[in-house]
């Protein structure tokens, strides 16, 4: 039997968007791929799991629950409502800026130079991480980099006060792609997980996160 058995996991997955004007948006490339295997890993292991998605086109996974969302603000608003949970995951692609105003009428061409004001979003995983009274006992970042990944990812574990990290390298084509490498850092061990199907990488990590709870 599972260790996941009926542990509560919320999982963050695809991209944010923030929109400029009923047209315009600021987002990225995720295609919400890798997430979505991940909470579908997680169910099979009869974890009751919460996928908060940003836009993607893909299906909810059998077995479990979805809240989509568009906003960096919306998907931290509907994690902390389904706390508390035993896991977190944030898998998502969080745009860091949106813009500091929202047009409600499409916005026109100018003769001049077009500017536009940024403002930050919350940081989900850091405000997850440091949550006093309803904390899961195990956070777990993502940190997508297209160089000096290793260092860069140990940095963010340690910034976000999160417990696990997984590193990959997004300057090929993972981000939209169907494969995925990687590197879980849980502060004690560093483990490699070679190039393979993001399914692989999602049972991986399921595995490891039973492994966890079998031992906590």
């Amino acid at each position: 039997m599972s260790t996941l058995e009926g542990r509560r996991i919320i999982v963050t997955a695809g991209p944010t968007i923030e929109p400029i004007d009923p047209v315009r948006f600021l987002s990225n490339r995720s295609s919400g791929k890798q997430g979505y295997l991940i909470a579908e890993a997680l169910a099979a292991r009869g974890a009751d799991v919460l996928l908060v998605s940003g836009p993607t086109c893909l299906a909810c996974p059998d077995c479990v629950d979805r809240v989509d969302v568009e906003t960096a603000r919306d998907m931290l608003a509907a994690v902390e409502t389904g706390l508390p949970a035993d896991a977190f995951i944030a898998v998502a692609a969080v745009a860091d800026w949106r813009p500091a105003e929202r047009h409600d009428q499409k916005t026109e061409k100018s003769a001049h130079t077009a500017s536009l004001q940024l403002v930050e979003n919350p940081d989900i995983l850091k405000t997850i991480a440091g949550h006093r009274r309803q904390r899961p006992s195990l956070v777990i970042g993502f940190a997508a980099e297209t160089h000096d990944v290793l260092d860069r990812a140990r940095a963010k574990r340690l910034r976000k006060g999160c417990d696990w990290i997984v590193a990959n390298d997004v300057s090929g084509d993972v981000m939209g792609g169907d494969e995925n490498a990687a590197w879980l850092i849980t502060g004690n061990n560093e483990t490699h997980w070679p190039r393979a199907p993001k399914q692989t990488l999602a049972e991986n990590l399921a595995a490891a996160m039973d492994d966890h709870f079998a031992t906590s």
